[in-house]
């Protein structure tokens, strides 16, 4: 299936989460998806502001995303975002996304860092991105914390492993630099649902951090723990360059020059850095999943409990043409 054929799958699948989401039902579709799992520190949120460039998401110490944050980037000449919850309000100010999200999920979950496995759903409008629809989840934590019951991680894992169990979520794994790779939990829940690795990627953050002397390109070369999608490496912002308001195209270019410069890393610049983690997604994102397996391209009429939910009949393409119907 081409790149073409893709872009076209991406806002008929995005249709049909927002059409789920808001009759408040889950009709257990096995819709194409990219999961972003990794631990509470990680780096998982910097990696999905670098691919908006904006800072948009909650920050803090303990969970901070407590619901799975459905995420739609569309490649657009202006720029706003919107939520399918507040759908009428186009949002400009940045900050006010990142307010919106964290009242949005105080408002289902309170203010105790509970957590809910009813999606948010944002669409980011932008020149800045490629179209690619993820699922920002929970952060993996050990410890509860404020009203929290004692079995917060299982609860967490649970939820994590609702969305990576299905075939055709591919699983972003990010995993920081400076912890062994065979510790990591996002690798570990990953292995349990795609013991073969088809359909993960490994995301390798804070190799900026790494101790002197030390570096990451064995698991960058996919030499330690294989994956058939491999690793890529990025370096996001640090807390002092967040807390400095550092602009992320800078860091963009900060991270460009790391690669570049790094005697263990410069071979693979070219496979490194946010930019190329998003190009690898919006190419090969859906590859894993054979569309003819997909109900939502026969079906023009999809129903969920009592209520029918109805979409566009895709555009054929011709003889043996991908988005035909039968």
């Amino acid at each position: 299936m081409g790149n073409r054929g893709m872009e076209e799958l991406i806002p008929l699948v995005n249709k049909l989460q927002d059409a789920f989401s808001s009759i408040g039902q889950s009709c257990h579709l096995d819709l194409p998806q990219i999961a972003v799992v990794g631990g509470q520190s990680a780096g998982k949120s910097s990696v999905l502001e670098n691919f908006v460039g904006r800072d948009f998401l909650p920050r803090g110490s303990g969970i901070v995303t407590r619901r799975p944050l459905i995420l739609q980037l569309i490649f657009s000449k202006t720029e706003y975002a919107e939520f399918l919850h507040c759908k009428s309000k186009k949002f400009t100010d940045f900050d006010e996304v990142r307010q919106e999200i964290e009242a949005e999920t105080d408002r289902v979950t309170g203010t105790n860092k509970g957590i809910s496995p009813v999606p948010i759903n944002l669409r980011v409008y932008s020149p800045h991105v490629l179209n690619l629809t993820l699922i920002d989840l929970p952060g993996i934590t050990k410890v509860p914390v404020g009203d929290q019951p004692q079995d917060i991680e299982y609860q967490i894992k649970d939820m994590i492993l609702q969305f990576i169990s299905r075939e055709s979520s591919l699983i972003l794994a990010v995993t920081p630099a400076n912890m062994d790779l065979a510790n990591s939990d996002a690798l570990k829940m990953a292995k349990e649902v795609d013991p073969q690795g088809l359909r993960t990627i490994g995301v390798i953050t804070k190799l900026d951090l790494m101790d002197e002397g030390t570096d990451a390109r064995d698991v960058l070369e996919n030499k330690l723990l294989p994956l058939r999608r491999g690793y890529i490496g990025v370096v996001n912002r640090s807390q002092k360059d967040i807390d400095g308001k550092k602009d992320i195209r800078a860091a963009l270019a900060a991270e460009r020059k790391f690669f570049l410069s790094h005697p263990a890393y410069r071979h693979m610049a070219d496979r490194m850095g946010t930019p190329h983690l998003q190009k690898v997604l919006n190419q090969v994102g859906w590859a894993p999943f054979p569309v003819e397996k997909g109900p939502f391209l026969r079906l023009s009429t999809l129903r969920c409990g009592k209520r029918g939910i109805f979409l566009p009949q895709p555009r054929r393409r011709g003889p043996g043409g991908a988005l035909a119907h039968p």
